[in-house]
């Protein structure tokens, strides 16, 4: 028998659960794995064949995990593995059985938006990368809502999703989604019974962020013995914008009549004073669960919430408070979360300034993303009309007629008379005979220029930076190329703008308006010396990356109205509760200390902004802060 003597009682309610449908709300640190990891191991002690339990999960390293786990606990294998892998695993058994071989190859992304283009043109539809990513997106959304093409309301989707599917199955390919898609159908075909047969245990971890069609999968398995464990928390739904649904989990009861239910509020990773504060801000949402979080592990330091006059403020105290904690604690373990890729700039900044080394998760470094390395190459190429590089990033950002072959020519010429790229395009404008160029290709090359020539009057003219680089995207018509990508052009836009605030407060602090200077300085911040590449050093990350993480010292930045919770939630009440969530999961990474820290003006959407601090810091920290004044290091909750 496993030794069960570590475990609270609560954990030992679920993990001896006998038969039956359990529901486990496993609240942040709360020890869910081991529970999940144990409860497989009294199965098996029980006498349940390890090849009748399931154990499902969302990613391929939670998977792997777990699966070690078990093994080291019983010496034993079982099942453990991604709802995508599930899918292919049965689809691979029996999808012959709705139809399809069973030999199916799976595309990956580039082949299922290949195949989308295929589709598009042969309806004669717009082959544009808007409506190709709109087309892609649409039907991914539409297979994990179990929608087939009729059920769709576009006519124009609908088509080509219809085509999509008949050329995937003439290909004998599925794509990622029909994992899903597909294992649904199978499994309310007749084989379906054989699978409720052969899993008799089924368990599944962060069930709250189940999509319509992992949903399915789970009712349908366990639909015959019932013996189904869900392990989620609805305080950390996080993702309803990648199709999660947290009610699969608030209605498990009513899925699953006669339910267990257990709560884990002991909470093994935090101090008492973080989870009273993580506490009292998820209290403002309407929960059907009430849990409150506790520790053993002693009161710990208060949060503090500093309120700053300005960003730089801000990012000055941060950097203060880091030299202090880099003295108890290594790089790795000290985490600065942000609600915005964007906000990442004035802390890299700061963090370059001081030598701290630092590594951006799940995300680029700011200086290294396309948007900023774009707009910087057209500024390059004004100040240096020979910089070859810039020409080539440059000279089709927006599309302008120049194919492959026709650039490497030009490229040769400019070698050829040994002239500046920008002087060569000149000469081809005013004719070469060497080069014919249409009048659309003629009329775009003037079209470039001219955004050069209005940089290099601009700086001659000793124009602010900020305003040179306002003129360059509306000149190069860049916010219009980034709305080809609809999918991920509000955070380009925002890193954008974050580039225009660079450059306002550079110039501020050099008291220059010297371009040159500015790029020089910048590309020593992407240079082989950046310390963003090194393993060691402070994380840096948004709050979505965050999750499943943990540290011992905790900065969550930027809590403003518009910014967190954000301004496109600021009209759904469902949105602000998402975004309330999302903060509660920010604050319970901190195993030690937690700070949070706003700031009155913040350089946002490219121009200073007066801010007001978050709601959230006022449900957190009722009491009104002692000084508001707008001194550098005005503060402070305590």
């Amino acid at each position: 028998m496993q030794d069960m003597d570590f475990l609270n009682e609560a954990q030992k309610k679920a993990v001896t659960h006998k038969d039956g449908p359990l529901l486990v709300l496993a609240g942040a640190g709360c020890g869910k794995t081991g529970v999940v990891t144990h409860r497989i191991g009294q199965l098996i002690a029980k006498g349940v064949a390890p090849s009748e339990i399931l154990a499902v999960t969302f990613t391929n390293k939670a998977a792997q995990e777990m699966k070690e786990r078990v093994h080291k606990l019983v010496q034993k294998d079982v099942l453990t593995t991604t709802f995508h892998a599930l899918g292919a695993r049965i689809l691979r058994e029996a999808i012959h059985e709705i139809g399809y071989q069973n030999s199916f190859v799976i595309y990956d992304e580039k082949d299922s938006e290949n195949l989308i283009k295929e589709c598009l043109k042969s309806l004669g539809l717009p082959e544009s990368k808007e409506m190709l990513k709109s087309a892609k997106q649409k039907i991914s959304e539409a297979k994990n809502q179990l929608l087939f093409p009729e059920m769709i309301k576009d006519p124009s989707i609908s088509e080509v999703y219809t085509s999509y599917q008949r050329r995937l199955k003439e290909y004998n390919a599925l794509d990622f989604d029909d994992l899903l898609f597909l294992t649904v159908q199978l499994l309310n075909a007749p084989i379906g019974d054989a699978y409720q047969e052969r899993w008799t245990h089924i368990l599944v971890d962060e069930y709250q962020d189940t999509n319509h069609a992992q949903y399915n999968i789970c009712k349908l398995l366990s639909g015959k013995y019932r013996n189904i464990c869900v392990v989620g928390d609805p305080d950390q739904s996080i993702y309803s914008w990648r199709g999660a649904n947290r009610y699969n989990l608030l209605n498990f009861e009513r899925d699953f009549p006669g339910a267990l239910v257990v709560k884990l509020e002991e909470n093994y990773r935090s101090t008492n004073q973080i989870l009273m504060a993580a506490n009292k801000l998820i209290s403002c949402n309407d929960r059907v669960y009430e849990k409150d979080l506790w520790s053993s592990l002693g009161e710990g330091e208060r949060v503090r919430c500093e309120i700053f006059a300005k960003d730089h403020f801000e990012a000055h105290f941060i950097m203060e408070r880091l030299q202090e904690e880099l003295r108890k604690y290594s790089g790795e373990e000290i985490a600065i979360l942000y609600r915005t890729n964007a906000q990442s700039r004035i802390l890299e900044d700061a963090l370059l300034k001081n030598r701290i080394p630092y590594l951006i998760i799940g995300g680029l470094s700011f200086y290294q993303r396309k948007e900023i390395k774009d707009l910087l190459a057209f500024l390059r190429l004004a100040v240096a009309r020979s910089d070859m590089i810039a020409f080539l990033r440059t000279i089709n950002i927006p599309k302008r007629g120049f194919g492959l072959a026709t650039v490497d020519k030009i490229r040769g010429f400019a070698d050829a008379d040994g002239l500046p790229i920008l002087d060569l395009l000149e000469k081809l404008i005013d004719g070469d005979p060497r080069m014919k160029l249409s009048a659309k290709q003629r009329a775009e090359l003037t079209v470039y220029l001219n955004i050069f020539d209005e940089i290099e009057r601009m700086a001659e003219n000793k124009d602010p930076i900020d305003q040179i680089m306002k003129r360059l995207i509306i000149d190069s018509r860049y916010e219009d190329f980034l709305k080809e990508d609809k999918e991920s052009y509000e955070d380009r836009k925002e890193n954008m703008e974050e580039l225009v605030a660079k450059a306002y407060s550079w110039q501020k602090e050099n008291n220059s308006s010297d371009l040159r200077l500015f790029l020089e300085e910048l590309s020593l911040k992407g240079s082989a010396d950046d310390p963003n590449g090194k393993e060691r050093g402070i994380r840096l990350m948004t709050v979505h990356n965050s999750k499943g993480l943990e540290f011992n010292v905790c900065f969550l930045v930027g809590m403003e109205e518009e910014l967190f919770p954000h301004i496109n939630a600021q009209d759904s009440p469902e949105g602000i509760e998402e975004e309330r969530r999302l903060c509660y999961v920010g604050m319970t990474r901190a195993r030690k200390k937690l700070f949070l820290t706003a700031s009155l003006q913040r350089f946002l959407w490219g121009h200073p902004r007066s801010m007001k601090p978050s709601r959230f810091l006022t449900e957190i920290f009722p009491r009104k802060p002692d000084n508001m004044m707008p001194a550098p290091l005005a503060s402070s909750y305590r």
